[in-house]
């Protein structure tokens, strides 16, 4: 539960919950509390986007292993209704998914990602979504592309 020390959850209110011992599903939940409300008494649309930080890169890098370079690149948000109870995200990283990253990253040494996070009460309904881009890369390819030599 050392994720909970994450400023992405510690400040704004969102706390990890589960974390898979394969790292390939975390869960964050986010109450609705005097931390997390804005001014119209629903989840602050900052905590939302905050707590979809870095969960998917993380993972990534736990399971592609120490060859490789994951970032964060891009992401955006929808909101679709206004939270007033707590949320909760699901970060999956399925076998599939997996599976077909290695695979591309076989035959390019770089590719983006893009992941979907739904933010979801205790009964299932949506109330947000983001998109997270992830850029993935082989450690030496991305060290000489950016002038970095091929250090180790």
């Amino acid at each position: 539960m050392g994720f909970n020390f994450h400023p992405a959850f510690r400040g704004t209110g969102g706390r990890v919950i589960h974390v898979a011992q394969d790292l390939r599903h975390i869960r964050v939940r986010l109450p609705l509390n005097w931390k997390t409300k804005n001014i119209v008494g629903s989840l602050y649309g900052g905590s939302l986007f905050a707590i979809t930080d870095g969960a998917h890169p993380m993972m990534l890098m736990a399971a592609l292993g120490d060859g490789y370079i994951v970032w964060d690149k891009a992401a955006s948000i929808r909101y679709r209704k206004p939270g007033f109870s707590a949320l909760y995200a699901d970060f999956v990283l399925s076998d599939g998914e997996l599976a077909d990253i290695r695979a591309q990253l076989a035959i390019t040494p770089e590719l983006e990602r893009t992941f979907q996070v739904e933010l979801k009460d205790s009964g299932g309904t949506v109330h947000t979504v983001v998109e997270r881009t992830v850029y993935i890369a082989d450690k030496h390819y991305y060290r000489q592309k950016s002038g970095g030599g091929d250090k180790t």
